[in-house]
């Protein structure tokens, strides 16, 4: 069996913070650098403020581009009153990455123990595009990364992942 190729592909970033600039948006670098260090390709980088009409619209229109195929955004998970991203994330969502949600707290259990059920990390598929929401510390930037999708968004994962999949996801609408 021969090894399968890398397959770069374009993620675009999205820091939700009332308060970040890129000058000081330490989990948006975490992200940006360990992706375009594996190979994968930075399509956008945005900052938006806490607010869920403003994150799902970013998160549609990156849908919609054909140059972003994955968008992974860090902040606004929590359980406080201007943590919005997963209401916005969900919002979006056409089917939900359910296993990601669980995967992401059991890799952070084994770091912050219980503290980790405070995170309400998700993911999820809308127009062919993967969504991935992750807390706002560069820690959780990088288990994110690091345990899940370094892995599931590289095509030589075996026995799966994402990549594979990706130009079967809008095979829904070929049925019409």
């Amino acid at each position: 069996m021969t090894e399968r190729d890398f397959i770069p592909i374009r993620i675009a970033v999205l820091t939700v913070s009332d308060t970040r600039t890129l000058d000081d948006d330490k989990s948006g670098n975490v992200l940006v650098d360990r992706l375009t260090n594996d190979g994968h390709v930075l399509a956008d980088r945005q900052i938006l403020p806490d607010e869920q009409d403003q994150i799902a619209d970013q998160l549609r229109k990156w849908c919609d581009n054909d140059e972003v195929d994955t968008v992974i955004s860090t902040g606004g998970t929590g359980l406080t009153g201007r943590d919005i991203s997963v209401e916005a994330h969900r919002e979006v969502y056409e089917k939900e990455i359910d296993a990601f949600s669980t995967y992401f707290t059991m890799i952070s259990a084994a770091k912050i123990g219980t503290s980790a059920i405070q995170s309400r990390a998700c993911a999820g598929v809308a127009k062919g595009t993967y969504l991935f929401a992750l807390p706002g510390s560069p820690g959780a930037c990088k288990d994110g990364w690091d345990e899940i999708l370094r892995f599931q968004l590289d095509y030589r994962h075996k026995p799966c992942n994402f990549v594979e999949i990706m130009p079967r996801l809008e095979e829904h609408q070929r049925r019409k």
